[in-house]
């Protein structure tokens, strides 16, 4: 049986009929944004507004600021500062298991504050949405920061995004970059060559990678089953995605690929080795799943364990059809 995750923003999990909706879809866990970057959300299920827009990147529960150093967190404007505890509360007395998806390193508030600390290419142009793993200080950020943000909070697993190196193409303010560069170009122009990376390359961002996932999962302290990786097989991907290093599976539970496009994303599932694997799929996209429900059983036939379905919010009544077929 495949294991259904939606995913959510907490803004959207207070909002009334959330808890019904999750439901009725049948999901088994709700992954809640903790910490998260900065957007502008739709809200289509709401009555007050029809976007949320958080100007940067933010936890949104009460953190301990005297736990960090130069590099803290933002605090959110634009909702209420506790949100995320409230909404895992609603799930909680829901009986619907609530995780803390937490982003790491896609930071442009602090990458901009914090320029020798960001991705720099090999033109020398840096990078201000991506803080760089290579830096020990970067490193000890968003360790701090992950065990803040779940500290005292009830979650059933910890989901770990942006856990590695970003690249050119996620992503920065009002984005004009679709589909410009090849896929060598996003590699090259991806490969980071800031003091700590050197000349970069692949075997440098593993490292990197490797150390800032391993001090996270020590500092975490939760049983690896309760560990879920955002990656991509491809070493060389950077983003939300970042590639899976040679020890990486071994550290978590379960590593979720991004299946977003039907034509790769069985083989994308295939190509991933893990204990467990999970796609990542979305109702949301430029364009609609043609057979939402046959994509689902592909990627299980695929060996797809858990589906995340993407977005529990983001889907309005227009969308949400397509949510129902991939959870059929």
């Amino acid at each position: 049986m495949v294991r259904l995750v939606g995913y959510a923003y907490p803004w959207d999990v207070v909002e009334p009929g959330f808890v019904e909706r999750a439901r009725s879809l049948g999901v088994d866990e709700v992954a809640v944004a903790v910490s998260y970057h900065s957007a502008r959300a739709a809200t289509p299920w709401s009555t007050r507004r029809s976007s949320v827009i958080a100007s940067h990147a933010a936890v949104y529960r009460a953190v301990r600021e005297t736990a960090f150093g130069r590099l803290t967190p933002g605090r959110p404007s634009w909702v209420e500062a506790d949100v995320a505890e409230t909404a895992f509360t609603l799930l909680n007395d829901a009986g619907i298991a609530a995780s803390a998806w937490l982003v790491l390193l896609h930071d442009s508030r602090l990458g901009a504050a914090h320029p020798e600390l960001a991705v720099r290419n090999h033109l020398g142009e840096t990078y201000p949405w991506a803080l760089c793993p290579s830096h020990a200080e970067v490193r000890d950020y968003a360790t701090v920061l992950a065990v803040e943000a779940v500290r005292d909070l009830p979650v059933h697993r910890v989901v770990l995004e942006s856990c590695g190196q970003m690249g050119v193409l996620h992503q920065c303010t009002h984005e004009k970059t679709d589909a410009v560069w090849t896929a060598d170009d996003v590699r090259r122009l991806s490969t980071c060559h800031c003091e700590a990376c050197g000349a970069g390359g692949l075997e440098r961002r593993q490292e990197s990678t490797d150390l800032l996932r391993r001090q996270l999962v020590d500092a975490l302290a939760i049983s690896r089953d309760r560990l879920v990786l955002h990656a991509s097989p491809d070493p060389w991907e950077t983003g939300a995605n970042p590639g899976l290093t040679a020890s990486a599976a071994a550290d978590v539970g379960t590593v979720v690929v991004k299946a977003w496009d039907p034509s790769t994303g069985a083989d994308t599932v295939r190509a991933t080795q893990a204990e467990r694997v999970g796609a990542y799929v979305t109702a949301v996209g430029p364009t609609r799943l043609p057979d939402p429900k046959g994509y689902a059983a592909a990627l299980a036939q695929a060996g797809a364990d858990e589906l995340h379905l993407y977005h529990l919010g983001l889907a309005g009544p227009a969308r949400w059809p397509d949510l129902e077929r991939l959870s059929a």
